[in-house]
């Protein structure tokens, strides 16, 4: 497999002034990632100022008759797996000298990652977030400005998640002296799929150990929420080596772009996308805001077709039926994304089952309570 591309997905569909900077990305990603100091310092991060590991949680009551595992990102500080990634970014964009951060954002759970370590670092933080996302994710939005970000409304379009990432590219291509795009998913241009997914992989890792340890045994079955799909692939790559473990994408039903796409080329990379027969991106729809999104990482794409991964999808009903029930059977809110995961995974036949809680709830109550 080529550098940056997945099979026939990924690769770079950018404009010629971002090649350099996505150059000097790749290369200082080389770099550090054999650089024992930067891997001590960010691993010493995530312990001291994330709050790794997180725990492995048994649902016990979720489920009756089997054996659920939630390995619970939601513990995670700033509530959500965003961090891991925002952590390692930031600290890449010290090294190449950059000292203002631009981000996009859905639910507003990597908003407040990036405003929270740019908080951390005394780095510049712009976010770009549609205007429909802001109002129904409005605590994340005053999280971000409390930590001193600046949020920037985004009213074209479907006011989304695809819509403010187009912006935050536009920001970047006028600013790429300056800033570094510190994007949320593992989506993008190479290098970003693949540093996204190294950065979240901690998350395979821990639960592999996890549940080892807990049961004597790997899971039958993995599965995660899939939007832009970066907790699913840092938990994927614990597992993804081991055949016998099933691995399941959940994505929404009205955002299904593994589902009911078609290969295409969305903010820098080919991947499957939700597009008509002419190419043109269509509208996704989502109660949660970070799933409302109408692409994926190219990486999930080529285990699609490798039939390495398989994705299923959840309706709006389902996901909120799941978050109600784990509330109640369990005193765990999780957010509405991972509750995606969490419907289906209970219908699976397999008796272990490993789900990645990739973020609390408290940021979708008013959603989840005008459904």
């Amino acid at each position: 497999m080529s550098v940056g591309v997945y099979g026939q997905y990924g690769g770079r569909y950018v404009p010629e002034t971002l090649i350099p900077a996505l150059d000097e990305l790749a290369m200082a990603w080389d770099q550090v990632r054999s650089d024992v100091r930067f891997g001590q310092e960010l691993d010493d991060l995530l312990r001291t100022y994330g709050g790794r590991p997180t725990p492995l949680t048994l649902a016990e009551r979720f489920v009756p008759g089997k054996r659920l595992y939630l390995k619970r990102e939601d513990l995670l500080h700033t509530g959500a797996h965003k961090l891991n990634n925002a952590l390692g970014q930031a600290l890449l964009a010290q090294r190449l000298s950059k000292q203002r951060i631009v981000a996009e954002t859905g639910a507003g759970q990597h908003g407040v990652a990036a405003a929270t370590v740019c908080a951390r670092f005394g780095l510049e933080c712009v976010v770009y977030m549609g205007s429909e996302d802001m109002r129904r994710q409005r605590p994340n939005v005053e999280r971000m400005r409390l930590l001193g970000a600046e949020v920037r409304p985004v009213e074209d379009g479907t006011k989304t998640l695809r819509e403010a990432t187009s912006e935050a590219i536009r920001d970047w291509l006028t600013n790429v002296e300056t800033t570094h795009y510190l994007l949320g998913s593992c989506v993008g241009p190479h290098p970003y799929p693949e540093l996204v997914r190294e950065l979240q992989a901690v998350i395979g890792r821990e639960a592999r150990e996890q549940i080892l340890d807990a049961e004597g045994r790997l899971p039958e079955v993995a599965v995660a929420c899939v939007g832009g799909g970066s907790n699913a692939i840092g938990l994927f790559a614990g597992f993804v080596d081991d055949p016998d473990v099933r691995l399941v994408g959940v994505e929404a039903a009205g955002a299904a772009s593994l589902g009911d796409g078609r290969t295409g080329v969305l903010h820098g990379a080919r991947s499957s996308i939700l597009a008509d027969e002419d190419g043109q991106v269509l509208d996704a729809h989502s109660i949660s805001a970070g799933l409302d999104y109408p692409g994926v990482g190219p990486e999930h794409a080529f285990l699609r077709d490798s039939g390495r991964a398989e994705y299923v999808s959840a309706t709006d009903e389902e996901a909120l039926a799941a978050f109600r029930d784990l509330a109640r059977t369990e005193g765990i809110l999780p957010a509405l994304e991972p509750a995606h995961a969490l419907a289906r995974a209970r219908d699976l036949d397999e008796k272990l089952i490993l789900v990645c809680l990739s973020g609390r709830g408290d940021k979708d109550l008013e959603e989840v309570i005008g459904a």
